[in-house]
């Protein structure tokens, strides 16, 4: 079986396959044009004879809960990834799976990191046969490299909860780690030892999965509540020393940036909020946990605090900048998807204007709304992004997979898109005449802000107009490019075969771009 196989150009004139990993799928159709007509996933029909009459499904070890879930060759496995960086369970996963003969398993996380490195012996040993869904580091460096077996499969967090729920990738054993639990599986992240916050990448596989496994470090008494996992959509319980590190969920990356140049680019975009007219009292916005967006977010709170403004509602990835905003009145509710500290777990567990949300709420483009349309404006880092304002956050200038696709997609939805990001980086011009990898079409990329101007899209001409008399530096982006590239020279392309050893998946589930492997 090809990895990839006949190929075909989309509508952003990409050439992307029509079959993956044995599987036939779509090209891109362009913004808004496909619409399903199939129904969604049937999960398997339980009964309660085939369980425990006292309700008390806790197992001697994660091994036993893998064995009775009926673990075989080419089952998907998912998990979530909330402790980011710090997680234990994924890899446990795995080495139980090798150490019991079992091949050509999928993964499907809702992210990878770093400390997932140790599941590479298993992709080369064929444990795991490919990885869907966000990869980063290491195990994005492996599948550059063409070294898996089959394609990588890249999909937004939103996409990853409607592929499972459209019935598009079916999920057989959900292992899911929470850091408190009872014995019948209702289980959250904000109470027990090693609290991450709220659960809602994996509620869509407790749902759909035909076997879920909760793997917790503190079995609490019944009722474990909040329930944010429900104990009527487990099969096990699985209690172990410890599920994760905390203190790996925050990173460099979710620190207000020091360097002047950025904090030049968080302010450019904070003024050009307000000079749009999007900074009103009512709004509600969404700034992701980078450096540049908590530098934007400080400065949107100082206009707020200087004008007296106060936001509707927020969406997190939620910060201890968010939760001040909110304890100090700037701010009615954070809506939650995953949190980046102490402070904003304690937050969700104690504040009712807290609230923690599913990814379907947030951001399946196939619900009847999510909270991201209603979004004024939404602020984004970028790797790339080109004169067409097409944009790249997975891949480097040398076409290496190094950055988790998360919600990037799925942000493109707001009344505004801001993407916030350098004009060069290591002497590297970040604005190309087309970017290497297609992630988000231009169509929907309405803002572009680096430290020599801000450019608008044209097809935004109620922003070009707002801003016409302001005192920003706007810019058209091919001016911004000649600039930088006066300066650093043109960048050479990325030596790239024509391998494909990746695709990435547009949000309605066609096939927007590939990815291919990189020339040694």
């Amino acid at each position: 079986m090809k990895k990839a196989d006949k190929f075909v150009k989309n509508a952003a004139g990409r050439l992307v396959p029509t079959i993956v990993n044995g599987k036939k799928v779509m090209p891109f159709m362009g913004v808004g044009k496909y619409r399903p007509n199939h129904k969604g996933a049937s999960p398997r029909v339980p009964t309660i004879i085939d369980y425990p009459m006292d309700c008390n499904k806790v197992v001697g070890s994660l091994k036993d809960s893998l064995i009775q879930s009926g673990l075989k060759d080419g089952m998907t496995i998912s998990t979530h990834h909330h402790f980011r960086n710090g997680d234990y369970v994924a890899n446990w996963i795995f080495e139980i799976a090798a150490e019991l003969g079992i091949k050509d398993l999928v993964w499907l996380p809702s992210a990878a990191f770093p400390c997932h490195a140790p599941i590479i012996k298993h992709l080369e040993s064929g444990v795991v046969h490919h990885i869907e869904g966000s990869l980063n580091g290491p195990l994005g460096d492996f599948c550059s490299r063409g070294k898996m077996k089959g394609l990588g499969y890249l999909r937004s967090h939103g996409g990853r909860y409607r592929a499972i729920a459209d019935g598009e990738i079916h999920v057989d054993i959900a292992v899911l780690a929470a850091s408190a639990s009872d014995m019948t599986g209702n289980a959250n992240g904000v109470l027990g030892k090693h609290p991450f916050g709220p659960m809602s990448f994996s509620k869509v596989d407790s749902m759909i999965a035909d076997r879920t496994i909760i793997v917790t470090d503190t079995l609490l008494d019944f009722p474990c509540y909040p329930w944010e996992i429900m104990g009527n959509e487990v099969d096990f319980v699985v209690v172990v020393d410890e599920i994760g590190d905390p203190s790996k969920i925050v990173s460099g990356t979710t620190k207000i940036t020091k360097s002047p140049d950025r904090l030049l680019i968080a302010e450019y975009a904070a003024k050009f909020v307000e000079a749009a007219g999007i900074l009103r009292d009512g709004m509600s916005f969404q700034a992701g946990a980078g450096g540049v967006s908590l530098a934007f977010t400080d400065f949107v709170n100082n206009m707020m605090i200087e004008k007296d403004i106060k936001a509707r509602s927020m969406i997190g990835g939620s910060t201890k900048y968010l939760v001040d905003m909110m304890n100090n009145g700037r701010t009615d509710y954070i809506f939650d998807g995953q949190n980046f500290g102490l402070e904003a777990i304690v937050s969700l567990r104690d504040n009712p204007r807290h609230i923690p949300i599913d990814v379907r709420e947030s951001y399946d483009y196939h619900a009847k709304s999510n909270l991201v349309q209603m979004m004024d404006v939404i602020v984004l880092g970028s790797t790339e992004v080109d004169v067409n304002f097409n944009a790249n956050c997975v891949t480097h200038s040398d076409g290496r997979m190094l950055h988790g696709i998360g919600g990037f997609q799925n942000c493109m939805m707001a009344k505004c898109t801001m993407i916030a990001a350098p004009s060069f980086r290591d002497r590297i011009p970040v604005i190309k005449d087309e970017v290497t990898t297609l992630v988000a079409p231009g169509d929907l990329v309405d803002v572009i802000v680096t430290e020599r101007g801000i450019a608008i899209n044209p097809l935004r001409a109620d922003l070009i107009e707002a801003t016409r008399n302001s005192r920003l530096p706007i810019r058209d982006i091919r001016d911004i490019k000649d600039e930088v590239d006066d300066m650093c020279g043109i960048p050479v392309k990325p030596k790239l075969s024509d391998e494909a050893v990746a695709v990435v998946e547009w949000v309605d589930g066609t096939i927007l771009d590939t990815i291919y492997k990189i020339e040694e």
